[in-house]
């Protein structure tokens, strides 16, 4: 699983804590048995793949790195043996993915005449150049219901100002909320990336972000990085169609509008800035794996089953970090639910879609594998992706946790679809009786495990998602994420679950109804 760390944009959206609910008629397939199936998911093969999978000899699986390649090989070679075919039309199942460390960037931005260096009181971490005749002050940068930064300014292909915080009434309330409770739009993890997004769907190069109080943050990171000399993994992008992100002090903000403390006005300025901000690139290849059981009946709709298959490799002193639970117990997993879904469709039981077994890597780099499927190079039509089954972490125990042993943390079930909420509700009680726990699908949960796997790259397009996720403990990131410390009985249950609710979805007749909008 990915850490969270401040610097890091992670796309959010609004989305309401979910109770446990049965639907009133059932929505799970009853013309066919899968038990025979999910019976072929055993403790014993899971065990064996992840003792290999996990071993030494895997080196961590460090994205790009020699491990990396070896677990890539391994899995091809296992969809090889099952007979499932990989999903590219010229036959490969690796699916390559560019990659790119960005070093530390130096340089700096004038503002109508006035330096500032990065990494003083501007940061940035990717180059950016260029010349610009005006800045666009947003104010806050929101738009949400009937309140709009955007709605008298056009921002497309221009440098932004935005400031945080959001905006009040005359008596002290939010507007937003018409109370005196603040909106997401106040919340760091949240808020930062709201405005982000905001600015790329509206069109603008760069977005110069006025954060005073949390300016340290992001400056302790930088410095980190610098030194270090290490850098952040992206996605090489030719197109330069990415947002320019530049973290600001009040010096460098009141050099471009003096009174921003004060005004809320959206408006031009016409005061030029100069962005002169170089960083030299360290090319890496990575591959996703990613294999296709053909429907029988609706072959032109897809369900993906995910995991990720890398992790972050050996520590500086030579300890080799073997990631048992993150996420090779996924990525097992995965691999046993192809091989039930292969027996399935061997004794011409379905599946009536298409099944799509998704094994991406640079997870650990900030979800870089899947943000390539789905934003770069989607192998099938996303508007013909039906759900996404992402699994990330289900071998151990919570020791945070009271209650049944046997149980999984849910989340996302219901964000987008009340009916793969309870197709899994139902799949679960009519199969297999795991406590789902919803623990952390709340809203509000300061972890913000929602955005920080796989799946969320295709919920920002609309896809109806599950996570299914042990929780944390004392070897998350850490050597001791061993095989001999992973609960194979509960990896077991927990891999059969995954397998029923993918078939429930995958032959019932009618798609997934995406009722919940993605905001």
């Amino acid at each position: 699983m990915n850490k969270l760390p401040l610097f890091v944009v992670l796309l959010a959206m609004a989305c309401n804590s979910s109770q446990k609910t049965v639907a009133k008629k059932s929505t799970v397939t009853p013309e066919m048995n899968p038990k025979p199936f999910a019976e072929t998911i055993t403790e014993a093969e899971l065990k064996e793949h992840l003792y290999i999978y996990a071993s030494d000899e895997f080196e961590g699986r460090e994205t790009g790195e020699p491990g990396q390649k070896k677990a890539v090989e391994y899995l091809a070679e296992q969809y090889k043996k099952l007979g499932i075919p990989a999903a590219q039309s010229n036959g490969a199942y690796l699916q390559k993915v560019p990659l790119e460390i960005s070093k530390v960037p130096t340089g700096l931005i004038v503002i109508n005449g006035k330096t500032f260096k990065n990494g003083e009181n501007l940061l940035t971490f990717s180059a950016a150049t260029g010349d610009y005749t005006e800045i666009i002050y947003a104010g806050f940068g929101i738009e949400e219901d009937n309140y709009s930064d955007y709605a008298d300014i056009d921002v497309a292909g221009k440098i932004i100002l935005v400031k945080t915080g959001e905006p009040k009434n005359t008596d002290g309330t939010y507007v937003l909320s018409g109370s005196s409770e603040k909106s997401k739009w106040s919340n760091l993890s949240e808020s930062i990336s709201k405005r982000f997004e905001l600015a790329e769907r509206k069109g603008a190069k760069g977005i110069l972000y006025y954060d005073t109080n949390n300016f340290s943050r992001y400056k302790s990171r930088f410095d980190y990085m610098k030194k270090n000399d290490s850098g952040r993994m992206s996605i090489k992008d030719n197109s330069e169609a990415d947002l320019l992100t530049f973290f600001i002090q009040k010096d460098v903000a009141t050099t471009i509008l003096p009174s921003i403390e004060t005004d809320n006005t959206a408006k031009v300025i016409s005061t030029p800035i100069k962005l002169a901000i170089e960083s030299s690139n360290d090319q890496i290849d990575s591959e996703n794996v990613v294999a296709i059981l053909k429907g029988s009946e609706k072959p032109e709709e897809y369900v993906i089953i995910s995991s990720h298959l890398d992790h972050i490799g050996v520590t500086k002193d030579g300890q080799i970090n073997n990631g048992a639970d993150d996420d090779g117990s996924g990525t097992v997993a995965l691999l046993e639910i192809a091989e039930a879904f292969k027996k399935a469709k061997d004794a011409g039981k379905g599946p009536k879609r298409s099944i799509v077994f998704l094994h991406v890597t640079g997870e650990e780099k900030g979800l870089l594998g899947s943000k390539y499927y789905t934003d770069y190079d989607p192998i099938f039509p996303l508007d013909k992706t039906v759900a996404d089954l992402n699994i990330d972490m289900i071998g151990r125990i919570d020791p945070k946790r009271d209650g049944e042993r046997n149980y999984i943390y849910l989340i996302g079930s219901d964000k987008l679809s009340t009916d793969l909420h309870n197709i899994s509700e139902e799949a679960n009680e009519k199969y297999m009786n795991i406590e789902l726990d919803y623990t952390y699908n709340d809203e509000n949960d300061p972890n913000r495990f929602y955005y920080r796997s796989d799946h969320y790259n295709f919920v920002k397009n609309n896809i109806p998602i599950i996570f299914y996720f042990n929780g944390t403990h004392a070897d998350y990131h850490a050597p001791g994420d061993t095989p001999d410390k992973i609960n194979y009985d509960l990896l077991e249950n927990r891999t059969r679950l995954v397998f029923y609710t993918g078939w429930e979805v995958a032959n019932r007749n009618d798609r997934l109804i995406v009722n919940k909008a993605n905001k």
